[in-house]
C-alpha cells in the first residue's frame, strides 16, 4: 500500500508506571486527538484502580476508547481487541481526530498494527478438552512434545508449563492446517494498512521506575484498592482460570482475603510482581527498532527529564511526523 494512503497512527508505550497515560493526555490535548487505551487489564469493568485506569478528571476532557469493554470472567483476545480497536481509529479519523494508543501490551498494539490474523476466530473447544485432558493425566512435558513434533520453532518460544499456550498452538495447526510459526510469518509479512509514529518511554536508571511503582502501589491501596478486590471478589469475578483472576494487584489481595497471607505480605508481593512485569515489558519495547524512544532517566543518572520536557520532545515526533499541533495554531 502506497504510504501517503496509510493511517497515521500515534502510540505512546512504555513499562507499567512509567508515565505514558499524562503524556498521551497532554499530547491528545495539544494535537486534537483521542485515546484508544491498549492495556490487557482497562478492558475489564469494575477493575479501576487496580489497573491505573484513569479517573474523568485524569481524562481531562478527551475521549477514551476500549475501556470498560468487558466483565472479568470473560476471554478476551488480541483478535478481538484488534478489530474493536480498528474501528475506533477509523471512526476517530473519520471525524479529524488524531488516534492516539496508550498502554503497555505490546502484543495488543502489534495485533492492530500487523492487522487481524485469520487464525484467531478458529477453535476447537472438543480438541482443547481433549488436550487439557491428556496434560492433566500425562503431564505438561508429554503435552509440550506433542507441540513439538508439530511446530518444533513454537515449542521453542513456549514454556512447558504454560498448557494454555501450548494447548493454543497445537489447536491452531489442526483448525488451520498451519504451524502457530507459519501464520506469524505471514502476519508479520503482511502490509499494515497503518503508518504508526511509536514513542517509547525508557528508563535507563530502573531504581527510579522501581521506586515509581512501589509509590503507585502504596497510592493504590490509599484510593480503596483492597475494597475494590473484595467487593470482585465477593461477587465471585476472580476466577483463578481467567485473565482478570490472574491480574497484578488483584490474585494478591484475593489471597490476603481468602486467609493464606497477610495483608503486608501481599502489598510485598504486588510490588514484586509489578517490578518483574516492568522488566518484562522493557525487553520487549527495547528489542523493537521501531520505536523512538525518549530517555526520562539515564542508568548512571538519578535525575529524570521534567515532565514539560518529555513532552516538548515527544511535541517534537509528532510535528515531524506529520500531525497538526492545535495549541501552537491558536497561539
Amino acid at each position: 500500500m502506497n504510504a501517503s494512503k496509510k493511517i497515521k497512527i500515534a502510540a505512546i508505550v512504555g513499562p507499567t508506571a512509567s508515565g505514558k497515560t499524562a503524556l498521551a493526555i497532554s499530547l491528545a490535548r495539544r494535537f486534537d486527538g483521542e485515546i484508544i487505551s491498549c492495556d490487557s487489564m482497562q478492558i475489564y469493568r469494575g477493575m479501576d484502580i487496580g489497573t491505573a485506569k484513569p479517573d474523568m478528571a485524569e481524562r481531562n476532557g478527551i475521549p477514551h476508547h476500549m475501556l470498560d469493554i468487558a466483565d472479568p470472567p470473560q476471554k478476551f483476545s488480541c483478535t478481538e481487541y484488534a478489530k474493536m480497536a480498528t474501528e475506533c481509529v477509523k471512526d476517530i479519523v473519520s471525524r479529524g481526530k488524531v488516534p492516539i494508543f496508550c498502554g503497555g501490551t505490546g502484543l495488543y498494539l502489534d495485533s492492530v498494527i500487523r492487522g487481524i490474523r485469520d487464525d484467531g476466530a478458529i477453535s476447537d473447544p472438543a480438541l482443547r478438552e481433549e488436550l487439557q485432558n491428556f496434560a492433566d493425566i500425562n503431564g505438561a512435558e508429554a503435552l509440550h512434545k506433542k507441540l513439538e513434533a508439530l511446530d518444533p520453532e513454537a515449542a521453542q518460544s513456549i514454556h512447558p508449563n504454560n498448557i494454555r499456550r501450548v494447548i493454543r498452538a497445537i489447536e491452531v495447526y489442526h483448525t488451520t492446517k498451519k504451524t502457530k510459526t507459519q501464520l506469524d510469518k505471514e502476519s508479520k509479512e503482511r502490509e499494515s494498512i497503518f503508518d504508526p509514529l511509536i514513542i517509547g518511554l525508557e528508563y535507563g536508571n530502573r531504581e527510579i521506575l522501581y521506586s515509581r511503582i512501589d509509590k503507585r502501589v502504596d497510592s493504590m491501596i490509599e484510593a480503596g484498592l483492597l475494597e475494590e478486590v473484595k467487593k470482585l471478589y465477593d461477587n465471585g469475578l476472580l476466577s483463578p482460570d481467567t485473565t482478570a483472576g490472574q491480574a497484578i494487584g488483584y490474585k494478591e489481595l484475593k489471597d490476603y482475603l481468602s486467609g493464606t497471607c497477610s495483608l503486608d505480605d501481599a502489598l510485598d508481593r504486588i510490588k514484586i510482581s509489578t517490578r518483574h512485569y516492568a522488566k518484562r515489558q522493557m525487553t520487549w519495547f527495547l528489542a523493537r527498532k521501531e520505536i523512538n524512544f525518549i530517555p526520562v532517566c539515564l542508568s548512571d543518572e538519578n535525575q529524570t527529564k521534567t515532565f514539560e520536557e518529555i513532552v516538548n520532545i515527544a511535541s517534537s515526533l509528532f510535528r515531524d511526523f506529520g500531525f497538526c499541533d492545535i495549541l501552537n495554531k491558536k497561539s
